[in-house]
């Protein structure tokens, strides 16, 4: 066994503390302590038990205890610890920095290409997962195989994720592969019931939270990298697989909410030259018709422009069921869009899919609520 380290004290025939040393005596004292055992953290009070000199001999030099032991070399000076912050930080994004680039270039991967003057697109947001209303999944599935339009927008937070969101939640409720699995069951279905769509999916900020987990590899994720070895962005998402075009021009480098939520906006789509989907509503007012998603509720604003005429923008209802721990669900809406478009003029007409309460119409076709599509789900 180790014998017990002893440490000699130096101290003064009368077992008192030198109250008064130059700069350099009270530095050599500190370092000698320090070096006695390298591996000890010496705090303030470990100096004063230890030292020959009393904390006036060193405080009125140095005024705290921290900048003393900075001046003697034992912690890094302010320009050092600057220095190593910044290195931190840059070596920290390198891994995001290389992600933006995996999760670029995808917007066009997978065009299907239609030559119909009259076009239509399916658009949906805020699908949110396992979270999903039956009913809603149930419409509009239905509607995409009668409907079999040219374009599938899917407007960002398809994903939920509680895992990676900044609600708290009890880590021993993560099913984070589980949600991955649902996302690539949806995008699987809407491939099947219209074959031939062009489908593009704009990255929201659900997404944005799950990529910068996976460039991190937080603990959280740890459970899907066990269970998908060697995945990327792609596979992650399943857009190969479903020929999903993918656009994420958002860089994850940002840090506050502010530079998110700027970053985010960057993600939208234009297509024919006539329409614009993006995730937040600040995107309508970039001059086309189009829609948002983002905050669970249907809205409408009109607008004129001379190249459009009169037009509208929706802000549409989410897939969500209508509840939720961490916020007022009952107050939101359920609902998906469809739009047309003479590729001709770029005059658009809009049809919003109400799927809230107990029945939904599309195109002359009810559709009604069973027992097993309850509005809202209590026992989750």
């Amino acid at each position: 066994m180790a014998q017990k380290k002893e440490w000699s004290v130096p101290l003064s025939q009368d077992d008192t503390k030198l109250t008064s040393g130059s700069r350099e005596e009270v530095i050599a004292e500190l370092r000698m302590i320090a070096e006695r055992d390298p591996t000890r953290v010496i705090t303030r009070n470990f100096f004063r038990v230890n030292s020959r000199y009393a904390e006036s001999a060193w405080n009125k030099h140095y005024g705290t205890f921290h900048e003393f032991k900075r001046q003697a070399g034992i912690v890094l000076s302010r320009h050092q610890h600057r220095m190593e912050r910044d290195i931190a930080k840059h070596a920290s994004v390198d891994v995001l920095r290389n992600l933006n680039l995996e999760k670029a270039g995808r917007e066009g991967t997978y065009r299907r290409p239609s030559n119909r003057r009259w076009q239509s697109v399916l658009v949906a947001s805020d699908v949110h997962d396992i979270t999903c209303d039956p009913f809603y999944l149930r419409v509009i599935y239905d509607t995409a195989e009668r409907l079999q339009p040219e374009q599938i927008v899917l407007n960002g937070d398809i994903f939920d994720l509680p895992e990676f969101g900044k609600y708290p939640q009890d880590p021993r409720e993560y099913q984070p592969l589980k949600r991955i699995t649902w996302v690539h069951d949806f995008l699987a279905t809407l491939r099947k019931r219209a074959p031939d769509a062009t489908i593009t999916y704009t990255e929201g900020n659900h997404e944005f939270r799950l990529l910068r987990h996976m460039a991190e590899a937080t603990p959280a994720l740890m459970t899907v990298l066990s269970d998908l070895h060697g995945f990327t962005v792609p596979k992650l998402l399943g857009l190969d697989k479903f020929e999903v075009n993918f656009v994420a021009r958002a860089d994850l480098t940002a840090w506050n909410e502010a530079g998110i939520k700027t970053e985010l906006r960057k993600n939208y789509v234009t297509l024919y030259d006539a329409l614009l989907f993006g995730h937040f509503p600040e995107q309508r007012h970039m001059g086309y018709p189009g829609a948002n998603g983002h905050h669970h509720r249907h809205a409408l604003w009109s607008a004129y422009s001379p190249v459009f005429g009169p037009y509208e923008w929706h802000q549409i209802g989410c897939g969500h069921r209508r509840e939720a721990r961490y916020t007022p669900g009952e107050q939101w809406g359920n609902g998906f869009l469809i739009c047309h478009v003479d590729t001709a003029t770029k005059r658009t007409q809009f049809e919003y899919v109400d799927v809230t309460h107990e029945h939904a119409v599309v195109g002359g076709k009810f559709y009604c609520r069973t027992e097993a599509e309850p509005v809202s789900d209590t026992h989750r």
